[in-house]
């Protein structure tokens, strides 16, 4: 993902977990969009995963 700019950004752009999940799987990886959010603020690999707050929502 580091070297793809445009994965980069439709990964960012993905409004859940699970969107990321699925852009995932479309990839050959699998994951739920519950263990993405479990690794939330840990490093897989050369991606650091967070979790990006949404206006309104408690987190």
């Amino acid at each position: 993902m580091q070297d793809e700019p445009g994965l980069r950004q439709t990964v960012h752009a993905a409004a859940t977990a699970d969107d990321v999940a699925q852009l995932a799987r479309a990839l050959g990886c699998e994951f739920s969009g519950d263990e993405l959010l479990r690794l939330s603020g840990q490093k897989v690999g050369r991606v650091t995963v967070s979790k990006q707050g949404i206006p309104g929502e408690d987190n």
